[in-house]
């Protein structure tokens, strides 16, 4: 039965956004915010990040959303997302609808303020959100499509500080695209039984018993691309320090995974943020402002 009004219709909304599981807003802010970082050379401009980060939770509750609203008869037979207010009938289609409709005009007003190159990129944004809850259905790689879509901000980011789109802005692109396939595969391998009974596609179902061996890869694939930016800025020993406490969480998340237990699994994939963060971090203390 769907909701009318009132207190418990707030609080469908909220969760339909994932207001409740900020996990997915901080996976996308923390490339953003390296792009930013290094795009500003250690100083970006502080109105374009604040735009840039309201858009990053703003985009994240979208997404969110035209996910649930493609899967709201998937939802039910998944054990993590039965209880999702479109599968579990709090909110309607047409409110859901209603939401988009709002967060994507909070994110136009965001996206006019910048340049008119930031502003282009964002219109592949959006298709990329509206294509990726459909991937699923057709391919074994929506994680693809989602390294592509969390890994977006990054030019866009580039574009509205510069106006340009240098190499690194692809070689950062490209090293958080092996990041996000990889934490996206674990998030897979919780739902992987579930999936497999109901016809949905996912890298981890396509990796098969190799999945923590591709993951492990992956997430040393993002740490060598970034090894490679942080050797052409020359930047200091501790972005080396800070992408070895990086990679000492991807090992934890092995740990986690190693017996493919589903709760592990999800821990594993949270454990993400601490990569991202560490990273993050590497970048602060070493991109001088100028270099």
């Amino acid at each position: 039965m769907h909701n009318t009004g009132g207190v418990g219709t707030i609080r469908a909304y909220l969760r339909l956004m994932r207001v409740d599981k900020p996990i997915g807003a901080l996976l996308l802010l923390w490339p953003t915010l390296w792009a930013l970082w290094l795009a500003g050379n250690g100083a970006p401009d502080w109105k374009i990040t604040a735009i840039f980060i309201a858009g990053t939770f703003v985009m994240r509750a979208a997404g969110c959303v035209v996910n649930d609203i493609a899967d709201r008869r998937i939802d039910p037979h998944i054990a993590r997302t039965r209880h999702r207010p479109l599968a579990c009938g709090e909110l309607s289609v047409r409110q859901a609808l209603l939401a988009v409709g709002g967060l994507l005009a909070a994110a136009l007003i965001l996206v006019l303020q910048l340049n008119r190159e930031a502003q282009l990129l964002s219109v592949a944004a959006i298709v990329i959100i509206a294509v990726y809850p459909f991937t699923k259905r057709v391919t074994h790689l929506p994680q693809f499509m989602l390294g592509v879509a969390f890994s977006w901000g990054i030019p866009m980011s580039y574009a509205a500080l510069r106006g340009t789109l240098p190499a690194e802005a692809w070689l950062l692109f490209a090293a958080n695209f092996a990041w996000t396939v990889a934490y996206d595969t674990q998030y897979a391998m919780v739902d992987r039984n579930d999936d497999l009974r109901i016809g949905v596609k996912s890298t981890a179902i396509l990796f098969g018993r190799f999945d923590n061996f591709i993951v492990g890869a992956l997430h040393l694939t993002c740490a060598a691309v970034l090894a490679v930016i942080g050797w052409q800025r020359d930047l200091a020993w501790q972005f080396a320090a800070c992408l070895c406490i990086a990679l000492a969480f991807a090992a934890y998340q092995q740990v986690l995974c190693k017996n493919r237990d589903p709760e592990k699994c999800l821990r594993a994939f949270l454990n993400n943020k601490w990569f991202g963060a560490a990273v993050f971090v590497g970048l602060v203390l070493t991109v001088a402002d100028g270099h």
